[in-house]
């Protein structure tokens, strides 16, 4: 592998923006899919998050295909629901978003803890992360699914040994995280200026 898991992220982050600066759908659900590979290799303890990521994303992009010169711009998928009223339906793509984007947050946050908790077992690493970002929204039966799961994470070392492939990986995975969450504060104030941010499971 060229790189680390990380390069085909780095590389996507910058074509997320268009010239004027907004977020583009296919671009920003594109660089979302590049994050999964290193969910794999969690192996079943990531099988829930990765699910989840991808059944938003394929929500968003099937909207995207409906009509990809209306839905260029990520936003404009959620005022066109906001429009219809279907905006806070449960299967909605504005709720797809708010989770895709939530489920970033955890990915994230876990990016970080590797970084800052070198003595930290992946355990400690999930379970934190789970707790600053995803738990407040979940209901006591996903929370205590992923508790479950996140119990099956595997042990760090050998985790870090595959995803690090040829390169820098701590500096990627930093690099990862400062250009990846101003597109994540950005999805959340969005949502908060429309009054769908609070939505739970």
């Amino acid at each position: 592998m060229e790189g680390t898991v990380f390069t085909a992220s780095l590389q996507g982050i910058q074509h997320v923006r268009s010239q004027d600066g907004k977020i583009l759908t296919k671009p920003f659900l594109d660089l979302c899919k590049t994050i999964l590979p290193v969910l794999d290799n969690f192996g079943s303890a990531m099988s829930i998050v990765k699910s989840d990521i991808g059944g938003n994303i394929s929500r968003l992009e099937n909207k995207y295909s409906s009509n990809p010169s209306e839905f260029t711009l990520l936003y404009s998928v959620v005022r066109s629901e906001i429009d219809a009223k279907t905006a806070k339906g449960s299967s909605s793509c504005t709720n797809g978003l708010l989770w895709l984007t939530r489920a970033m947050d955890f990915l994230v946050e876990l990016f970080r803890n590797l970084l800052a908790h070198p003595d930290w077992s992946m355990t400690q690493v999930c379970t934190d992360s789970y707790n600053k970002t995803l738990k407040k929204w979940h209901n006591w039966l996903a929370s205590s699914s992923f508790s479950v799961a996140l119990k099956l994470a595997p042990d760090r070392k050998k985790f870090m040994d595959v995803i690090s492939g040829k390169g820098d990986l701590n500096s990627d995975m930093e690099k990862f995280c400062t250009n990846f969450s101003p597109f994540l504060e950005e999805n959340h104030k969005f949502l908060a200026s429309v009054g769908l941010d609070d939505m739970k499971a």
